[in-house]
């Protein structure tokens, strides 16, 4: 069952990506596990990749359709949205990475379900689905702007990639005027009163909204149905209509042999004696087991990427894997994601379409007027009751009062901003002396804003506040917060200053890959899983295209050797 006779329902089919169309009519768990692919342990495969979120699923599925022989390590399970899923906040607790982690410095990150996932799909298994491109000036950050870092790479030469995935999630919108402009393969969703409301207010400001980008389907995408408009996108689609790599990628991987082996813990990336991987050691059912590669790609995100890496030490590598020049963990990254409610007379209902309804993008560059540089994006949201008493009690309401606000849920709409906040250098991951269940130093995450992303959150809740009373707003209620965790092996020109070069690669260990968000040297104003899937099919294009010479295709074990060695451009 391979397409070539299937029956085109929906916006047009994707290129080379069967997923939406291998998925049961009837049934939302991922087909065919039954007969997916197994490796042994002692057998060298092609390809290890640690972590089945969105970039490590994209690579799988790309390498798997050109033959590689390819195994996915992943600590949480497979789900099955009809069995594991269900529509409460805190049933989707499972959903998040729950282990203990440390937090510190000055504006201590809060972990959980925000920042991190569990299980195959990663976090955007609950993400709200938003998925915005970066802008050409995200990869130009110090020559336009003088602060932040460069990327080695161009918004050029991601832009087919973002085209690609695009189609494959695929995302619904209107016409995108920001950045570089481009519409989408789905048109907007129908929006609620709440929008409508948080719009009426941005237009009085001359403020620009538009309707989207999600993906989420609008319209029947091969056995996906339409958006049913339930309102848990964060609690993980029960329908799948929301896109996450348990439905984009995941079954097209393994129905071109990918194995995704499950509740396996990676711990440690082994290394011979020139330095090279051999493959990763993982945790399973309270036992270690090694799993030989050739090539190791680590997608865990910027957290548990920094982790493994630091906890793979040796007397060649005594700090730390890739981590000779103590960049590993550093430059780690959130977005600063304040919130502001706006009540009003008439019922709104804001839980009822997908959290982000509409948004916009006219504050997302420098402008010098406003006294930082950089800038935010804005979203309507909806959280759902326990996401909304979280927001009250952040505005310091307790008691009777919070009953009340409470008890108001249906009458308040919410924006919330994403405000790009600088790396810098001493925000990062390390290992802290106490250890995990497996024996696994825990890790500490440090953070600290400075002046420039101080300024940046307070202009955007100013505007945000302007877009309410401009509303007629009866009410407000703010609410500080941050979002969306990027950096921590970043990539650049030189082992001084990044982790790994612009095909991925560490620096220093010419096997070793590193697939995730870790690798953006700067934030953005916009959500980042568009970016990470796009950078794990620019990696896969270029690991694959090394593996023709002549114009002919060459065995994947000779192909793969010059890979390694071919050096990257």
């Amino acid at each position: 069952m391979k397409g070539a006779g299937l029956v085109l329902k929906g916006s047009l089919r994707p290129k080379d990506n069967d997923s939406a169309f291998l998925l049961d009519p009837h049934r939302r768990g991922v087909p065919n596990r039954e007969r997916m692919q197994r490796h042994r342990d002692g057998d060298e495969v092609d390809l290890v990749i640690v972590g089945c979120g969105a970039g490590g699923s994209v690579l799988a599925q790309r390498l798997g359709r050109a033959g590689w022989r390819v195994v996915v390590l992943e600590k949480g399970p497979f789900w099955d949205p009809d069995e594991d899923w269900v529509s409460d906040e805190e049933g989707a607790h499972a959903l998040y990475w729950n282990e203990k982690r440390i937090v510190g410095g000055e504006d201590p990150v809060e972990m959980g379900k925000n920042n991190s996932g569990h299980g195959v799909g990663g976090s955007m298994a609950h993400f709200a689905g938003y998925a915005p491109r970066f802008h050409p000036s995200d990869f130009e950050v110090r020559t336009r702007d003088g602060v932040g870092a460069d990327w080695p790479i161009s918004y050029w030469d991601l832009k087919a990639s973002f085209e690609r995935v695009e189609r494959e999630l695929p995302v619904a919108g209107q016409h995108w005027p920001w950045g570089d402009p481009h519409g989408y393969p789905h048109g907007p969703h129908p929006i609620t009163g709440a929008a409508e409301r948080a719009w009426e207010g941005a237009r009085a400001c001359g403020i620009r909204m538009r309707v989207g980008p999600v993906a989420i389907t609008n319209g029947v995408f091969g056995n996906r149905p339409h958006c049913i408009y339930r309102g848990f996108c964060l609690q993980g689609c029960k329908v799948n209509a929301k896109a996450s790599p348990l439905v984009t990628h995941v079954p097209d991987a393994i129905e071109h042999g990918v194995e995704i082996r499950t509740n396996s813990m990676a711990v440690r990336i082994e290394i011979d004696g020139t330095g090279r991987c051999t493959g990763v050691t993982y945790v399973r059912e309270g036992r270690e087991h090694h799993q030989r590669a050739a090539l190791v790609a680590v997608a865990g995100y910027s957290i548990e990427t920094p982790r493994l890496l630091l906890n793979s030490t040796s007397a060649r590598y005594p700090h730390g894997l890739a981590n000779n020049d103590d960049q590993v963990g550093r430059y780690v990254m959130v977005q600063g994601a304040p919130q502001v409610a706006g009540r009003f007379p008439e019922r709104l209902s804001m839980y009822k379409g997908p959290p982000p309804e509409i948004s916009s993008e006219d504050f997302y560059e420098t402008d010098e007027s406003r006294g930082f540089a950089r800038g935010f994006s804005l979203q309507s949201v909806g959280p759902l009751p326990i996401g909304w008493a979280e927001h009250v009690r952040g505005d310091g309401h307790w008691g009777a009062a919070l009953r009340e606000y409470m008890r108001d849920y249906n009458h308040w709409a919410v924006v919330g901003c994403l405000a790009e906040l600088l790396p810098l250098p001493d925000n990062r991951v390390t290992l802290a002396d106490e250890t995990d269940h497996n024996g696994l130093p825990i890790a500490r995450f440090d953070y600290t804003q400075c002046d420039n992303d101080r300024a940046n959150i307070a202009y955007a809740k100013r505007v945000m506040n302007d877009v309410w009373s401009a509303a007629g707003a009866q009410d407000t209620l703010t609410i500080d917060r941050y979002a969306h965790l990027v950096g921590g092996a970043r990539m650049g020109t030189s082992p001084e200053e990044s982790v790994v070069d612009s095909d991925h690669r560490a620096w220093g260990v010419p096997n070793l890959l590193v697939a995730d968000g870790s690798v953006m040297p700067t934030q953005s104003a916009a959500n980042p899983a568009l970016a990470i899937m796009a950078l794990a099919d620019r990696l896969a294009a270029r690991l694959l295209a090394k593996r023709v010479e002549d114009g002919r295709p060459r065995p994947p074990r000779t192909g793969l050797v010059a890979v390694l060695e071919g050096g990257g451009a």
